[in-house]
């Protein structure tokens, strides 16, 4: 951005102090935050024929007033105007709210312009915008910009005028003449007037199109250009290990491998052993096998001479993985430890003394771990599990513990190739696409409450044969604006239910933790027959005798949580069933019901959760590190996306782009973002 763009927004003609600070509020403090400001929406005041426009559909139509105008009062000061509008050869109502003077205004016969919603079955217009006299032939495109009081969009598209006018000729193009050529993309200049000014749909779209690009282009470049400089200018911990002891490690686990395992362990030692830091996403369904894996890389960065610390989000999560790594390095010389805020006082001590020293190998814990005081001899592997839970800074701080570590994230949510090129852009992928034989797929049913009583009978069969339950609803009370079914009510009516025949267990996000383990525990030793819970078991414990998941008010919950939930069945030899009960009014809520009975794929379930519910519901935007883009969006421009990615790898190889004058323009932008100091938080 050049000096001029980056002066303040007083610089406008015609913006004071006042005006200013209002502008402030919605983050635009210089003369380019506001020339690339975008409008979240345009209204469209081109005449539609109301025959081909669609029920609810934005009009604006043009007549002659035909009756009189009639006006109510009802509530504190609020009334409605209606009057006939006679357009071509349609007689309509115009229905307009609080703005009885109108009344004296409309004259029969008079010509007028209506905006509003279209209602076809009643033939009316609920106006937004009532003009006297005809529509002006230049009628086009308007822009309408999110303000907050006192601002208006009025006033937006005065001020846009005024600086556009002032500084638009001023407006700094980074891309080079080639790539413009290439793609047939307007000048920087044409896109912002076309932004803000458009004549046509047509030059709104190429104007979009091309500022899209630039977006797309300039993020993947700052994650190419960090990525490079990462790996030429930071030595990383090159591990050397027994291969022998490795492979002995391997030849005793008691199950064989799956391919992907093999594969995805091959490609995470080849990491460990490079002398630069690792920096890999390891994808994995459900079930899949992570842990292992896990557990290999953490026994390589022992054999070593290393320790390695393993991240977990809940402290149920860490006593499992805890319990399951103490099994498998069973055999060997491995010393373990839990870290969570339970373990306190002077064990807790003992323990960070022996991490110091270097007596412990392997740390496996909560947020505790990247607590102030939690001290490492030689951190060589940091492994997040369920790294979307995890906040960026909270990963960063983690790798801190070291010096410049291996990380591995892992994460059982399958994240579309869209939204994996987006967000970990910088980092390299393993995906585990096979699970272990001999795993039965679970049977996925969708079934209405009113079936709620078979659902029991259904549990009670499994129940009969030794297995055990699980029972998912969304809340833990009642909710006024929601009508769900709770947790608590849910386990009343089920204690009910089998009257005393079976135990039944409550869990939620406000027992404390001991509470939680006590009920877990009680669970995955069969003691509790149906866990009845919110969500807090998705990420949780491995219960193999479990073989029932009912999910109720299914529809509220997004498809990555609801595979997540199902993946809780299903670890054990017995066929295992996940029964949806909802009563979506949706099309979109029908939809993701139909794709859950279809399909136990992850990464199929992924892609389809995108299209439905978009990029920052998936990840949870804020913990995620996911960009929130501007001009575009990753799900809709993923074509955009996958050549703006190609193109960024292609121009930091060359040194064309780190020396000729061509490139300045993305140069500038990148060194502004300070990507090339180093500056990237993850």
């Amino acid at each position: 951005m050049n000096e001029t763009m980056q002066q303040p927004v007083t610089a406008v003609k015609g913006i004071g102090e006042e005006t200013a600070a209002a502008l402030a509020d919605i983050g635009i403090t210089t003369v380019g935050d506001l020339l690339m400001y975008a409008p979240y929406r345009y209204d469209d005041y081109e005449q539609k024929d109301l025959a081909a426009a669609r029920h609810e559909e934005k009009v604006t139509v043009e007549g002659k007033v035909h009756s009189a105008p009639l006006v109510t009062y009802y509530g504190k000061k609020k009334s409605r105007l209606s009057f006939r509008l006679l357009s071509g050869r349609y007689l309509i109502t115009v229905v307009c709210f609080n703005r009885p003077y109108l009344k004296e205004k409309l004259a029969f016969n008079e010509t007028v312009t209506v905006i509003g919603k279209w209602d076809r079955h009643r033939q009316a217009i609920n106006a937004y915008e009532l003009r006297f006299g005809a529509a002006p032939e230049t009628a086009g495109i308007e822009p309408v910009y999110s303000v907050r009081s006192p601002l208006t969009v009025k006033t937006m598209r005065r001020l846009m005028k005024a600086a556009f006018a002032q500084f638009g000729a001023h407006i700094p193009d980074p891309l080079p003449p080639a790539l413009r050529r290439a793609y047939r993309l307007v000048d920087k200049q044409e896109a912002v007037r076309a932004l803000h000014f458009p004549r046509s749909r047509e030059e709104l779209h190429q104007a979009r199109r091309r500022l899209v690009y630039e977006e797309f282009l300039l993020y993947q470049l700052k994650m190419q250009a960090f990525r490079r400089i990462v790996r030429d200018g930071q030595h990383g911990v090159a591990h050397s290990f027994s291969e022998e002891r490795l492979a002995a490690f391997l030849s005793a686990l008691p199950f064989s491998l799956t391919n992907a395992q093999r594969r995805v362990i091959k490609e995470i030692l080849a990491d460990m052993r490079a002398p630069r830091q690792m920096n890999r996403l390891l994808q994995g369904d459900v079930g899949s096998g992570k842990t292992v894996v896990a557990a290999v890389a953490l026994y390589a960065a022992v054999l070593s001479g290393f320790q390695g610390a393993l991240m977990v989000p809940t402290e149920i999560l860490a006593e499992q993985h805890a319990r399951s790594l103490a099994d498998l390095f069973a055999g060997t010389d491995v010393t373990l430890a839990l870290l969570t805020s339970s373990v306190k006082g002077k064990r807790r001590k003992e323990l960070l003394a022996e991490l110091e020293e270097g007596a412990i190998d392997i740390v496996i814990g909560t947020h505790a771990l990247i607590q102030e005081g939690v001290q490492f001899r030689r951190l060589g592997l940091a492994i997040t599990d369920e790294q979307h839970r995890f906040g960026v800074e909270q990963r960063r701080i983690l790798r801190e513990k070291g010096h410049a570590p291996d990380v591995l994230m892992m994460t059982a949510t399958p994240i579309p190739r869209t939204l994996a090129i987006t967000a970990f852009g910088d980092m390299d992928v393993s995906v585990l696409d096979e699970m272990p034989a001999g795993r039965k797929k679970v049977e996925t049913y969708w079934v209405k409450h009113h079936q709620f009583a078979r659902v029991l009978d259904f549990i009670e069969k499994e129940l009969r044969r030794g297995h055990q339950a699980y029972v998912i609803c969304p809340l833990i009370e009642e909710s006024e604006k929601l009508d769900v079914q709770n947790a608590i009510d849910v386990h009343s009516q089920l204690v009910h239910y089998y009257r005393g025949k079976y135990e039944i267990g409550l869990m939620h996000g406000r027992l404390s933790a001991d509470e939680k383990e006590a009920v877990m525990r009680a669970f995955s030793e069969n003691r509790i027959h149906v866990l009845v819970s919110t969500t807090v078991v998705e990420v949780g414990v491995n219960v193999p005798n479990a073989t029932v998941m009912v999910i109720y008010d299914a529809e509220r919950f997004g498809l990555a949580q609801l595979h997540q939930l199902r993946g809780r069945v299903g670890r054990g030899d017995a066929q295992s069933y996940c029964i949806l009960i909802a009563d979506p009014k949706s099309e979109v809520g029908k939809e993701r019901m139909r794709i859950m009975t279809e399909t136990t794929d992850g990464f199929v379930l992924a892609e389809k959760d995108l299209e439905l519910r978009g990029p920052g519901d998936f990840f949870g935007t804020k913990q995620s590190g996911l960009p929130e883009f501007q001009f575009g969006d990753p799900v809709h421009d993923y074509r955009i996306l996958e050549v703006a990615r190609r193109d960024a790898a292609k121009l930091v190889s060359t040194t064309a782009f780190w020396r000729d004058e061509a490139y300045a323009g993305l140069r500038a932008e990148l060194e502004a973002s300070g990507v090339l100091d180093g500056e990237k938080l993850d």
